[in-house]
């Protein structure tokens, strides 16, 4: 739990980071340069932003908080690890109001506070991961769901804008979803056996993809609706596989728990979803 916690402090702390640098490289080019002139104009900004010691900061916490959340998946069940990375939103929340001087509502404290006391509740909840290796047919689903999250960010562009966030959204969930099963389906880490297992490839895929679609859901539109839509994707889905596929299960007689804890994680992250995104 602690290093799932991690993970969360990590990628919420790197949101922030990434967003103060962007908008200095943006002040730094002057008007009328920043992302909206285009894929040139945002390639321009991306190269000025890697010159930013807070972008690379940013960049080297993903990269911490990704390893962190590997190591979380390693010994806790799927729907413990997956609500606590939503709580990524509660610590963007809260640097932001600190770093980017963000006010947050009273409303939005108090989310902070239910993702916590969530989370809390799952921890004294959660049992150890499941033992079951689980099936060869989950680790080709958990493929051809990546390929589809890959096809679905490609062709984003095209949805009717009235769905198009929610979609992506939930797109990426399912590939964020699909990187928490497939580190799970990872019995050795051999060369060889990396090389076989299909789940290495779903995994790569499916962080590859996730990515693309959030990237374009953020881009065409509010940040609510496809970040709402990401916690839906990459929380229940992999919990429920996690149970059913993979044998997780809570300590005994607490399941009651586990669930009212994971409920209320997940609808605290969900109120807090315009931090998908760190404004400006």
């Amino acid at each position: 739990m602690v290093c799932a916690l991690g993970a969360a402090v990590c990628f919420g702390t790197a949101t922030v980071l990434q967003a103060m640098a962007a908008r200095a490289a943006a002040d730094a080019a002057g008007p009328g340069s920043g992302s909206g002139g285009g894929p040139g104009g945002d390639a321009a900004l991306l190269l000025r932003a890697l010159r930013q010691w807070r972008y690379i900061a940013g960049l080297a916490l993903d990269g911490l908080g990704f390893l962190l959340q590997i190591a979380a998946l390693r010994s806790l069940p799927i729907y413990a690890v997956g609500a606590a990375l939503a709580a990524s939103l509660a610590v963007t929340a809260v640097v932001a109001a600190r770093l980017l001087r963000v006010r947050l509502s009273g409303v939005e404290w108090a989310s902070v506070g239910v993702v916590c006391a969530g989370l809390g509740m799952l921890g004294l909840a959660s049992g150890t991961e499941g033992e079951r290796a689980g099936p060869d047919a989950l680790r080709y689903a958990m493929l051809a769901t990546a390929l589809g999250v890959l096809v679905l960010g490609l062709l984003g562009g095209r949805l009717p804008e009235r769905v198009r966030g929610l979609v992506l959204g939930l797109g990426a969930g399912f590939g964020f979803g699909v990187v928490e099963v497939s580190v799970r389906l990872v019995d050795e880490v051999s060369v060889g056996a990396l090389v076989t297992n299909v789940a290495v490839y779903a995994l790569v895929v499916g962080g590859g993809a996730a990515f693309l679609a959030l990237t374009s859901a953020l881009q065409r539109g509010a940040v609510t609706v496809p970040t709402a839509g990401m916690v839906i994707g990459e929380t229940l889905g992999p919990a429920v596989i996690g149970v059913v596929c993979l044998g997780d299960r809570t300590r005994e007689g607490l399941g009651w728990l586990a669930v009212a804890g994971f409920g209320v994680a997940v609808v605290g992250a969900l109120a807090l979803a315009r931090f998908g995104e760190a404004p400006d």
